[in-house]
């Protein structure tokens, strides 16, 4: 598309991400984040801040949503929906229910906007490298007007159909995250009371048959010990996590595995981990071990 200007609202890990690859890769970038020191940082990106969702729609036919609840994305989309002609794109990425992904489109719809349900695929750190995968749902037209908006903060975008189908495919692909990286966290544990050399663990382990995505990514946090900066935060992940169980659940559809993960994040929880990355489920596994022994 010729005009290569867009609007982002949400300038936390995964906005801010993809804010500074946009402005990398040549567009005008107009944000705003409700926090002053994500507003600063950004700035010095090379973002342009305005002070609310409204001013952002005021420059720009074309947004992203990356917000943390549904109160938000239903705040934005009402001022969004405030402003007059043109119609804008508003692609909403958040990860949130399908009820609250269909009342952020009923807001924008009476107004003439449209509205695309795109979560996201990536951590935070993949996101930094456009190492992401946009699950694009609804208007046709308007996800092919984004094509170029996408590559150039992701690697993939697929166009998956009906609006809503994006969040049903991301529920799928977190469903497995969560296990995955528990299990990453359990074989790391193993492999430490075994005797093995961690690192060796990653490097054997990571390109053969039982290596995957989370290991390759999770596993190096977990024998460091360290989970800062967070590419996700357990704390962010627990809400993630409830949203699948509920979609499970409402489609009768039983997940053992994914249930049996949930008590870790819990006890995560707990143990005053909310704010470090999900990769930190390896502290909890270590101490239930040491308290057995």
């Amino acid at each position: 598309m010729a005009d290569r200007k867009a609007g982002i609202i949400g300038l936390g890990i995964m906005g801010g991400a993809m804010a500074r690859n946009l402005v990398e890769r040549g567009w005008v970038v107009i944000g705003f984040d409700t926090d002053p020191s994500r507003r600063n940082e950004l700035a010095l990106a090379g973002v342009t801040i305005v002070d609310g969702a409204r001013a952002v729609a005021s420059q720009t036919s074309m947004i992203i949503t990356s917000l943390p609840n549904a109160d938000a994305a239903n705040a934005v989309a009402t001022e969004i929906a405030a402003c007059g002609p043109p119609a804008r794109i508003v692609v909403e990425t958040s990860t949130l229910t399908i009820a609250d992904k269909q009342h952020f489109k009923a807001i924008l719809e009476p107004a003439g906007h449209i509205a695309l349900d795109c979560p996201l695929s990536g951590t935070g750190a993949q996101a930094a490298v456009r190492d992401l995968v946009v699950y694009a749902s609804g208007d046709k037209p308007a996800i092919a007007r984004c094509a170029g908006l996408f590559a150039d903060f992701a690697k993939q975008s697929a166009d998956l159909g009906d609006y809503g189908n994006g969040s049903r495919m991301k529920f799928v692909a977190n469903h497995l995250v969560a296990i995955h990286n528990v299990a990453s966290a359990e074989a790391m544990l193993l492999a430490e009371r075994a005797g093995l050399d961690l690192n060796q663990v990653i490097e054997m382990v990571a390109p053969g048959a039982g290596g995957s995505r989370m290991f390759q990514m999770r596993a190096p946090m977990m024998a460091k010990r360290s989970y800062e900066p967070a590419t996700m935060r357990i704390s962010t992940w627990k809400k993630d996590m409830a949203i699948i169980a509920e979609f499970a659940g409402e489609l009768g559809c039983e997940t053992p595995l994914f249930t049996l993960t949930q008590p870790v994040y819990t006890q995560a929880m707990a143990m005053g981990l909310g704010h470090q990355d999900t990769a930190a489920v390896f502290e909890v596994l270590k101490a239930n071990n040491e308290a057995s022994d």
